[in-house]
């Protein structure tokens, strides 16, 4: 049987066990810094070894069309006036053609940095999109 690529248009996000609609989904990236090390003993035309440093991941970004009056991503942004930001733990499902979960990026401990609203335009007609970037503590990739 072939084996053919994933496609990027199927796709799922949750928090708190609820689906929330989004249309695009971005940086679900992770690196590690690399540190160069030497020691005394080594000569001086000797390269550096590479260890491997810090872990480290970007920013999640999620875009939406707006719904007439839903402000919920604008309020947990805004945490209601509260002192200390509400943090949720996000799920994004990556789809097969049959709607079977193929790849999970789940996101730990993640809050909004950033709100966008829509580039308002009087001569367009495209759809009104929303976005949030998420500050993260972690992502792990699985398979179901």
């Amino acid at each position: 049987m072939a084996q053919y690529p994933l496609t990027v248009f199927h796709f799922s996000v949750s928090w708190g066990g609820e689906d929330i609609g989004f249309s695009e989904v971005g940086g679900l990236t992770v690196e590690i810094d690399s540190i160069d090390y030497r020691d005394g003993l080594m000569s001086a035309n000797t390269l550096a070894l590479k260890r491997p440093g810090i872990r480290k991941s970007g920013n999640i970004s999620l875009k939406r069309g707006i719904c007439a009056g839903n402000i919920d991503l604008y309020n947990w942004f805004n945490n209601t006036g509260q002192p200390n930001i509400e943090r949720r733990d996000l799920t994004i499902t990556m789809l097969n053609d049959e709607g079977a979960p193929v790849f999970i990026w789940s996101i730990t401990q993640a809050w909004p940095i950033k709100c966008d609203g829509p580039g308002l335009n009087a001569t367009g007609n495209e759809i009104a999109i929303e976005g949030v970037e998420l500050a993260h503590e972690g992502i792990t990739q699985s398979t179901p």
